[in-house]
């Protein structure tokens, strides 16, 4: 037992980096803890390890006495002198080996228990100590497995976790795949220091633009503003500080190199460049890209901006379900606002006509229709893509009306299902 002991202690101490008179230390404490249970309440008893042979011995220290009222607490002269002690008074404190029989075996179980809680915690330590400095980094790590929705990665000595919340939800993982994440946070929990890893975080494409665009990891260009809907589009403002460097074009790069491979890293996802300025209008006009902006109207006590567009433009302003406009007003930190001006072509009559369809739903008002129409959702069908958060934050809607609105959208669609008067797909 001794050989193998010694034998599982160095391999901890090379595998796991923690020194043997640690390991030795923890294992010491609970053979105490055995040798209590075995040989009794023994005045100052302790355990005593060989280093070099593993040998385990259970020691008391007895005081000499000529009448021995407790055995667990005193020793005869004669016994002493016996156990090795010659030149022992009456009054004296001396060691004695108290070992019982068949301690070996107990001390194999609760040294093995011993180790193993010892690893953990000096792992957890370790854990801790290596990435409470990392947050904010860019790691590669294995995918080891799933926890319900949660992607656990293998990082080498360590495992950290990439909520459900913080995955990209066009990507798909595969246990063995080897993917990039961003270091969110390292948390105390009640099991120990937990890494959080993302992929859906708006920094991980920061990270991304500063590890790829030398010019702004040395500081001469900045990421002002970015806005995310991770796996689907990226808008980031950048500016430069050196009047020679043009910042749009230096994180595209030749030939659009630097961009590609963020995009290539990102799977595909949208990433669009546009340049700082502190004048509202050109900053808006510039996130609305790729659409025409004719004209605006900047509401600063309310920091709002009204958006004209020709007809043609609209859908290109707001975008799929609304999102071009809802990532240019996060990135500017205002309220956009985009209308259509009116063609012979009857669009003002379409805009209206939209508004009514979703006014006639059961639950949406018809100043809600209007506000659903105005950032692009024309329909029952639009609404039924479309999340709570995507409403909730429009201000004149809010989180309550936002779950009403579309559940009045649900039912009303498989109302219309039922009549026929809707596809089923």
């Amino acid at each position: 037992m001794n050989a193998e002991f010694l034998a599982v202690v160095e391999f901890w101490e090379k595998e796991k980096g923690i020194t043997k008179d640690v390991l030795l230390a923890a294992v010491q404490e609970s053979l105490l803890a055995a040798a209590k249970k075995a040989v009794g309440p023994a005045r100052d008893l302790r355990v005593a390890i060989d280093p070099k042979s593993g040998d385990i011995k259970a020691l008391a220290k007895l005081i000499v006495s000529d009448r021995v009222v407790s055995k667990h607490d005193q020793i005869s002269v004669f016994d002493a002198r016996r156990a090795g002690h010659a030149d022992v008074k009456v009054g004296d404190e001396i060691d004695v080996e108290v070992t019982p029989a068949g301690f070996g075996r107990i001390a194999a179980q609760y040294a093995k228990q011993a180790l193993m809680s010892q690893v953990r915690k000096a792992e957890k330590a370790m854990i801790y100590g290596e990435f409470k400095d990392r947050v904010g980094d860019i790691i590669s790590g294995t995918v080891r497995r799933f926890e319900r929705s949660d992607v656990i990665l293998d990082l080498g000595k360590f495992e950290a976790m990439m909520p459900n919340r913080e995955r990209v939800p066009t990507e798909e993982y595969q246990v063995g795949e080897r993917i990039r994440c961003f270091v969110k946070a390292v948390e105390q929990t009640p099991h120990g220091p937990e890494i959080i890893l993302s992929r859906a975080d708006p920094q991980f494409v920061l990270k991304l633009f500063k590890l790829e665009v030398a010019e702004i990891n040395d500081g001469t260009i900045e990421i002002r503003a970015v806005a995310r809907e991770p796996g689907f589009r990226t808008k980031i403002a950048v500016y430069s500080r050196d009047s020679k460097v043009d910042p749009v074009g230096a994180c595209v790069g030749l030939r659009g190199q630097r961009v590609k491979n963020i995009v290539r890293e990102l799977n595909n996802e949208k990433v669009d460049i546009i340049p700082w300025t502190s004048d509202i209008k050109a900053l808006v006009t510039k996130a609305l890209d790729p659409a025409k902006v004719k004209s605006l109207h900047v509401d600063e006590a309310r920091k709002r901006v009204l958006v004209h567009t020709t007809p043609d433009q609209l859908p290109l302003a707001v975008g799929k379900r609304g999102q071009n406009a809802r990532l240019a007003s996060r990135l500017v930190g205002w309220q956009i606002d985009i209308e259509a001006e009116a063609d012979v072509n009857g669009f003002e009559a379409k805009v209206d006509h939209a508004i009514h369809d979703l006014a006639a739903v059961p639950g949406i008002t018809l100043e809600q229709a209007r506000v659903l129409v105005n950032i692009g959702f024309h329909g029952v069908a639009d609404l039924l893509d479309a999340e709570v958060t995507d409403l909730a934050a429009v201000p004149e809607i809010g989180a309550e009306a936002a779950a009403t609105i579309l559940e009045a959208a649900k039912g009303e669609m498989l109302r219309r299902q039922a009549d026929g008067s809707a596809p089923t797909s």
